[in-house]
């Protein structure tokens, strides 16, 4: 912990405190010999406290008008998590429901069942980092990677709007690969896409595509929205078996001979994406570094009130000393004293 002062040349009056040391600020009472009375510890403890109440009083009043702070900071700790790269499909089939028509009434489309879901999945756990992309004709990034939760979940918000008719997937992978910093290689990744299919990977592609996954090494998760009776992506085709004939089932190919760990999950309704969604979350539970920043603080209060505790004893002794009560006791004390000195003097 660092700390600082605003105005630090008044920490030069700071030797102005050890005047209460060298100089008493109770009433001086002269007699005629030290001896004339006892020796008292209670006393003198007292007095040793009120010089050090004044120590206080002042040196915490320089020091609270100095203007101390704790200097602010960043603090690196591990938690539980992982850096989530989210790429969703916006494409315009993604518009429609799982059922393959326009929703109506109670109906929800594919893009929002999935805006709904992942929503609850950002922030379930308070150290995960979040990318989201959004890809159809070209990629868009929408957040980069951030842990900043609200902000990802507003991108969320954004991805049951219209989208366009025709899938690019290469370039929406090639850009939500690009959110993982270099800095992350000992964090835990993962690549989650959420698109219904129909997409063709160029084949040009693929080699700059597969040198990517393989520096990246992220766990890839396809979230496959199937609409009820279309094929799945393990269905053979009974023809002609080309990724335009089958774009689902090649994609699925291609994913495998990636060498990265690799998982696909089908779903034809809300329910089972929640499902798959919960499965992802429950896979990806490993340390994850994090920094916490703690703002400037500052510390003048406390000085104040250091030196409000060493005024309020000042004013009780002094308040002690005027005490008519007090005042009495001490006649009667000196009286006992002088008294047998005189007899003595008398004889």
């Amino acid at each position: 912990m660092r700390v600082s002062a605003e105005h630090s040349w008044l920490l030069w009056l700071l030797p102005l405190a050890l005047l209460p040391l060298a100089v008493s600020s109770q009433r001086l009472t002269r007699v005629s010999s030290i001896a004339a009375g006892p020796l008292d510890g209670l006393s003198r403890a007292i007095g040793w406290s009120l010089r050090a109440a004044g120590f206080l009083a002042i040196g915490g009043l320089v020091v609270a008008l100095s203007g101390p702070y704790r200097q602010g900071e960043t603090i690196t700790r591990t938690g539980i998590g992982a850096q989530v790269s989210i790429l969703v499909d916006r494409s315009g089939s993604m518009n429609e429901t799982f059922a393959g028509r326009q929703p109506s009434g109670a109906e929800e489309s594919k893009a929002a069942a999935s805006r709904r879901l992942l929503a609850d999945f950002v922030g379930s756990r308070a150290h995960d980092q979040f990318a989201v992309t959004a890809f159809s004709t070209a990629p868009m990034l929408v957040v980069p990677m951030t842990d900043r939760h609200e902000a990802v979940r507003a991108a969320i918000a954004a991805i049951d709007r219209p989208g366009l008719d025709y899938t690019n997937v290469a370039r929406g992978l090639a850009m939500a690969l690009s959110q993982f910093g270099a800095n992350a290689a000992n964090v835990s990744r993962a690549l989650l896409i959420v698109s219904d299919g129909a997409a063709v990977i160029d084949p040009r592609v693929q080699g700059a595509l597969r040198a990517e996954f393989a520096r990246i090494r992220p766990n890839l998760y396809w979230l496959f929205l199937r609409t009820k009776g279309s094929p799945s992506i393990s269905d053979k085709p009974s023809g002609e078996d080309t990724p335009q004939a089958a774009p689902e089932r090649h994609l699925d190919l291609f994913f495998k001979s990636l060498g990265t760990p690799y998982r696909a999950f089908e779903a034809e309704g809300a329910e089972a994406v929640a499902d798959a969604i919960g499965q992802i979350e429950r896979l990806e539970r490993d340390p994850i570094p994090y920094t916490e920043q703690r703002p400037r603080r500052d510390l003048s209060r406390w000085a104040y009130g250091l030196s409000l505790i060493g005024l309020l004893a000042l004013v009780a002794g002094k308040l002690a000393e005027a005490d008519p009560s007090l005042r009495r006791r001490r006649g009667r004390v000196d009286a006992s004293v002088v008294e047998p000195a005189t007899s003595r003097l008398a004889a």
